[in-house]
């Protein structure tokens, strides 16, 4: 009799504690997502070894997590106006940057005898999306852009168009939309849910789509008649950081990388009241099955050893210090494999926040340039 008693409590047990509600917190984190963080042990991060090795297994993983597929027609360019910015010409030009889409771009050719290192210009999200590729470089055809464009300038960037300064310095510069920026508007904040839902349900996702057009701006700049394809440089704030480290990634195209503010370990990313949590503006950055095989800095470092500089501030609310800090310290592992510590730049900026300050990129642009002699 005691053998049974004891046996029904202990299904009483067990019912009441599967039966107690297992829900999400008040933002909209599953009650057990710690539980579900020890789950992300990051199989395919370097270990040691040949780092080639390393890179030949995981790049193709990592590939097949991101792209949805594989772009192949004709860039087919063409010029849709110009105009003569003194040291430089500035173009729009219209090309196919994947199979399905034609986008409209900004590109900035110096003046003189080519070819010329090149930088792709890679943009924020901002939650602000009547300008994309205008974040970098300053409209001459629509008034409206070019106030929205200051204004995200003077906010971020000390007043200074950085695609601008570059184009300056000689490189031909190349700055596009993403997928509901600028020529290429959605219905704004709310309506990311929705494009990133039509999108997985199409079979693809909204940051793939954006990972595979940066590779496509990468190659079709490369293949300019005044760049060398030789010395192309990703340079992207905030998302378009993001962006950049993985285009250099993803793309042989990309010889040199800028990024600024956006890199951090995912596992301090994802705390409550976090940005990268959001049920809007993450779906730009979520590739629903990378973190299974990697974390964010193990992706970046399969660019190594290519140059790679990482900025971040101190004081950015968005990437706590010790996530920027571990993510850079795991990267460098990887370089240090490669003999190559030389080719890593990191630095952490005090009293700085979520911005690309002027003292920020003239240090940015004068590491670029050494790099690209």
């Amino acid at each position: 009799m005691r053998r049974l008693l004891a046996s029904a409590l202990m299904l009483a047990t067990a019912h009441t504690a599967l039966a107690e509600p297992h829900g999400v917190t008040e933002d909209n984190l599953p009650l057990f997502f710690e539980a579900l963080k020890e789950r992300m042990t990051f199989p395919l991060a370097y270990e040691g070894g040949d780092p080639d090795v390393w890179r030949e297994r995981v790049l193709p993983e990592v590939r097949a997590s991101i792209l949805p597929y594989t772009a192949s027609r004709a860039f087919d360019p063409e010029t849709i106006d110009e105009v003569d910015r003194g040291t430089y010409i500035a173009r729009r030009v219209a090309f196919n940057i994947t199979d399905e889409s034609r986008v409209m771009a900004l590109l900035l050719i110096p003046k003189g005898e080519g070819p010329f290192p090149s930088a792709m210009m890679l943009h924020d999200h901002g939650s602000r999306f009547d300008i994309g590729k205008e974040k970098w470089i300053a409209p001459w055809y629509d008034d409206q852009r070019l106030s929205s464009a200051t204004e995200w300038a003077d906010k971020f960037f000390s007043g200074r168009f950085p695609g601008e300064a570059l184009a300056e310095r000689g490189y031909v510069v190349l700055a596009t939309d993403a997928l509901g920026w600028g020529d290429r508007e959605g219905n704004g904040y709310d309506a990311q849910q929705a494009l990133a839902a039509n999108l997985f349900n199409l079979g693809s996702s909204l940051a793939g789509l954006i990972a595979l057009e940066d590779i496509r701006a990468a190659a079709f700049l490369a293949g300019l008649a005044d760049t060398d394809p030789d010395r192309v440089a990703a340079v992207g704030f905030s998302m378009g950081a993001f962006r950049a480290w993985q285009v250099a990634a993803l793309s042989p195209d990309i010889s040199a990388t800028i990024a600024n503010s956006w890199m951090a370990q995912s596992r301090e990313l994802m705390v409550p009241g976090n940005n990268q949590l959001r049920g809007q503006s993450a779906f730009n950055m979520l590739h629903p099955s990378l973190l299974r095989l990697v974390d964010f800095p193990d992706v970046a470092a399969l660019a190594a050893p290519s140059p790679m500089l990482v900025y971040a501030g101190e004081e950015d609310a968005l990437f706590p210090p010790s996530a920027v800090q571990g993510a850079m310290d795991r990267m460098r592992v990887v370089w240090s494999a490669y003999d190559a510590d030389a080719n890593l730049t990191t630095r952490l900026w005090e009293n700085k926040g979520h911005v690309f300050t002027r003292d920020m990129q003239d240090a940015a642009f004068d590491w670029l340039d050494e790099q690209m002699r």
